[in-house]
């Protein structure tokens, strides 16, 4: 199981297919608690903040939109 607090080492050690794997299980939601899906999303996110590229194909699984704070 991963920690909740991700590393940039974490991240950079990302390749196309452990993100791809990562995605396979968000969208599946087959997880034994909501806690470790919960640790997937915040790694999915970590990983679209810091290496954008990996995560152009899966970006709808962080319903990230833009708003305004105005």
């Amino acid at each position: 199981m991963l920690s909740l607090h991700v590393s940039q080492q974490a991240v950079s050690d990302m390749t196309p297919d452990t993100v791809a794997e990562l995605a396979r299980r968000l969208e599946t939601d087959a997880y034994d608690n909501a806690f470790e899906g919960l640790q997937d999303w915040h790694l999915l996110r970590a990983i679209a903040f810091q290496r954008p590229e990996l995560v152009e194909s899966y970006v709808y699984l962080l319903d990230l939109e833009p708003y305004d704070e105005s």
